[in-house]
């Protein structure tokens, strides 16, 4: 695999860093340093926040969110819409933040800014539609009328994680803002950059400061103050973490929507052109190095076709071209941190000893950078190998022979995560039996993840241990209010109060009863 040259000159400066990082609500004189994958340097310093700080950020929500809310659709709309055009016009230097914060390449980062500002758009132009007040069928006819409306829940709190930190973050707050919440958002260390930068861009288009709040920290200090103090969570991460925050909202009793795991599935049917399924493939494992929830660990391959597949995906990788520039130069990019290099190599070490073999890649790549790794495709993998069935979460699929659609179908169902999968077909009967028989929050027909991951207007979540919940869509925004139900005596119409009047009016009930079941009103 070859390697393109160095990191360009960014637009980004640490004066700039240093400018962003004054929004974080940190009292205190803790700061941390974070790297950049590019290199493993320091990249700039970050202050981290206090439960304190986190109170106080989210009793000025409070405050911030009566305003907001009573500001309106049409001015939310305006405000956000405007928010948009400053995420274009900033287009550039939201792509080099991305990509020094987290080690993607250029055409990665794209997918972040896009991601971002379609939901801005979406949530924008849809709020009103979606969440407006609504009548509903009275119970009893010509006696009440009855309608529905939509309160904001409050204060929402945000939990992003550093992998696509940009699109995340918009995901979750900006369908949060548009249904008239406030929001205080923790920030990963290493994506921090990428979210203050967006939020400034809001704050610039006329969302108040206060009603969007950034705190760093810990998650056992600043993570536990959030979910203890707002009126709804939002989380994106592994599944342990998310398990103790369902439980923790379960008490408080608030809602949580939770984007968890995933150990996603790719099929790959017989009648597929090979090489145009193996750079499906190679795309659809290795964006953002598989540090991506719904990117794909797993490929089911159909025997007849599995030789000239296995091919073309081994020398699509083996000439794909590593590196960190910041010009659209490079194929794949690094892991983010050390961390996600050992567990990597954790996961390899232990599927070789236990007999697995590398198809392509396994290499670390060192003369590139300090946390790069070859994308790397295993065969032979087998149940006692921590591969088969624990999410890696970076640079490694593994592949397998099936002689069967169902075959294919049953063990890709055979994990604990449903957070996407993906069909490899030129049959629309094939691909649509499999996406109706797949247990997962998203199917993606003949691509990876971009094809669900973009539709803005669509859900997206997981089953099973993959979360709860879903964020975008109608979906998205429903999750950030409370719905409130109006019922108004007509006065054409008493209902009965005595025994006299129940005695005049149960006959004539029952017949209602009956004439509603006979002309289908619900």
């Amino acid at each position: 695999m070859r390697a393109p040259t160095a990191p360009d000159r960014s637009m980004a400066t640490p004066e700039l860093f240093a400018s962003l990082t004054d929004d974080v609500v940190a009292s205190g004189s803790v700061t941390v340093t974070v790297p950049t994958p590019s290199t493993g340097e320091p990249l700039h310093e970050l202050p981290h926040s206090s439960a304190d700080d986190v109170g106080e950020a989210v009793a000025r929500a409070r405050l911030a969110q009566l305003a907001w809310a009573r500001a309106g659709f049409a001015e939310r709309r305006r405000i956000l819409l405007r928010a948009h055009d400053r995420l274009l016009d900033r287009n550039a230097l939201l792509l080099d933040l991305v990509q020094l914060e987290s080690g993607k390449t250029r055409g990665q980062a794209v997918e972040e800014v896009f991601e971002a500002a379609s939901v801005t758009r979406y949530n924008a132009l849809a709020a009103r539609r979606v969440l407006r007040g609504r009548s509903r069928r009275a119970g009893v006819p010509l006696a009440v009328t009855t309608r529905v409306r939509y309160r904001a829940k409050g204060v929402v709190g945000v939990i992003t994680p550093w992998n696509y930190a940009l699109s995340l973050a918009a995901m979750d707050v900006v369908p949060a803002l548009a249904a008239g919440c406030a929001v205080v958002q923790k920030a990963d260390d290493q994506g921090a950059l990428s979210i203050l930068a967006l939020r400034r861009a809001f704050i610039e288009a006329g969302v108040p400061e206060a009603a969007w709040a950034v705190v760093t920290g810990s998650g056992t200090v600043v993570g536990e103050a959030l979910t203890d103090r707002v009126d709804y969570i939002c989380f994106t991460g592994s599944t342990a973490t998310g398990r103790a925050i369902a439980e923790k909202a379960g008490r408080r009793l608030v809602g949580a929507s939770l984007e968890l795991g995933g150990k996603n599935a790719m099929i790959v049917l017989d009648d597929v052109d090979p090489v145009q399924a193996a750079a499906d493939a190679a795309y659809g494992c290795f964006s953002a190095m598989g540090q991506l929830c719904v990117s794909m660990e797993r490929i089911y391959v159909h025997r007849r076709i599995a030789a000239p597949f296995t091919r073309a995906l081994v020398e699509h990788l083996g000439a794909a071209r590593l590196g960190s520039s910041l010009e659209y130069t490079s194929d794949f990019g690094s892991l983010a941190t050390a961390a996600q290099l050992e567990r990597v190599e954790e996961h390899l070490d232990d599927a070789l000893a236990n007999g697995a073999t590398v198809l392509v890649g396994g290499r670390p790549r060192p003369d590139v950078g300090p946390w790069f790794f070859e994308p790397t495709v295993l065969t032979g993998v087998t149940s006692e190998m921590r591969v088969h069935a624990e999410e890696t979460f970076g640079a490694i699929a593994s592949l397998y022979l099936v002689d069967s659609d169902e075959e294919a179908i049953l063990a890709a169902n055979a994990s604990e995560y449903g957070l996407n999968a993906s069909v490899l077909t030129r049959s629309p009967r094939r691909a649509r039996r499999a996406a109706e028989a797949l247990e997962a929050g998203s199917v993606n027909i003949n691509e990876g993840y971009r094809g669900s991951f973009s539709s803005v207007d669509a859900p997206m979540g997981g089953v099973k241990a993959s979360g709860l919940g879903r964020r975008n869509g109608p979906e998205g925004l429903l999750r950030f209010v409370d719905p409130v139900t109006v019922s108004t005596s007509t006065g054409l119409l008493r209902l009965p109060r005595t025994a006299r009047e129940f005695s005049a009016l149960a006959g004539p009930f029952v017949l209602l009863a009956r004439v509603l079941r006979a002309i289908r009103r619900r």
